[in-house]
């Protein structure tokens, strides 16, 4: 392959990330070729050693680099709240906020009937064994305000109903809105005015 059929790849694969497009991703590569030492080089050494290293949390789903994230690890969150979210990216807002210092569980999607995604293509029956496995007091429903995560949530309470204190984030929370796009203060206000299910 020639160089510039190199750059080309690379940069057909930079415009395969979300929020790039070809024009971005072009951008990007051209800048980064810019500063090789600096970029590119740094780059590529620290891609090589996350893509060897990262694995996913064989306890909530988190990413980290060992079987057992550092939320898992820590006694300090060991609070009997477990907070439930669709994916990563929420765990990650969720933790900007810095006001949730329980647990997680990264359920990894929601149900669908269209993508056929049932429970079991989903960490739903591991979150129901930690609930009793743990001594969970409360498990609150993070999800993102859409259809699939409201039918997710609905879900989940009806395996849980009667066991745990089921809580859900309140206001803040826009219909059709998803908590990776959500400000740190709007994150904060729903988790303080949770309700009951």
């Amino acid at each position: 392959m020639s160089a510039s059929r190199d750059i080309d790849a690379l940069i057909d694969m930079m415009a395969r990330l979300p929020g790039l497009g070809p024009r971005s991703a072009r951008r990007a590569v051209l800048h980064m070729i810019r500063k090789k030492e600096l970029l590119l080089t740094p780059l590529a050494d620290l891609m090589h050693h996350v893509a060897a290293s990262v694995r996913q949390c064989v306890n909530c789903g988190n990413i980290g680099s060992e079987q057992l994230c550092d939320i898992c690890q820590s006694e300090k969150r060991a609070t009997g709240e477990l907070c439930v979210v669709e994916d990563v990216a929420d765990l990650w807002a969720m933790e900007r906020s810095a006001v949730f210092r329980g647990r997680y569980h990264v359920l990894g999607g929601t149900l669908s009937a269209l993508d056929a995604v049932g429970p079991d293509e989903l960490r739903i029956p591991r979150l129901i064994d930690r609930v009793s496995e743990e001594g969970i007091s409360e498990v609150i429903l993070a999800l993102n305000a859409t259809v699939d995560g409201q039918t997710t949530a609905h879900y989940i309470a009806d395996q849980l109903e009667g066991r745990v204190r089921l809580t859900s984030l309140a206001q803040g929370v826009p219909i059709g809105g998803e908590l990776d796009y959500l400000d740190d203060g709007t994150i904060t206000a729903a988790l303080r005015a949770r309700k009951e299910i």
